[in-house]
């Protein structure tokens, strides 16, 4: 496989990972509105207005099908990016510097989200991809 194949295998791999596994967190706010309460009151008590909550629906559910679909995937994954910021601020704060019991880090999960948003706004789709930037 010559190296341009692999590099947009490699980038298609990356989107459809994150965008995939971001967009199952999404659809379960979809399906649950309820959690937006949650995240509102989070937002309150910052002093950020609590609308501002339904922008996880913007960074969970818009953001991971560019990305996947590849239609203006580098801002896409920018929009996880900042999604996956808010997320590490208003919830995970408390889990920064914390390991799991098994050794891991509390935040793998999260921060897999952050920097492969980053990762897919600094590579952009590649050629595979409904609008390749």
């Amino acid at each position: 496989m010559d190296r341009f194949h692999s590099e947009e295998l490699g980038k298609l791999v990356l989107r459809l990972t994150v965008g995939l596994l971001i967009l199952f967190h999404g659809i379960d706010k979809v399906v649950h509105p309820g959690t937006l309460d949650y995240i509102a009151g989070m937002l309150g008590d910052w002093g950020l207005p609590q609308r501002l909550a339904y922008a996880v629906y913007l960074g969970e559910v818009v953001a991971p099908l560019m990305v996947i679909f590849g239609i203006f995937a580098r801002l896409g994954g920018l929009l996880i990016l900042i999604n996956m910021v808010f997320a590490l601020l208003l919830v995970h704060t408390g889990d920064l510097f914390r390991l799991t019991e098994h050794g891991g880090w509390a935040l793998e999960l999260q921060a897999c989200y952050l920097f492969g948003g980053l990762a897919v706004a600094l590579l952009g789709s590649g050629r595979l991809a409904l609008r390749p930037d």
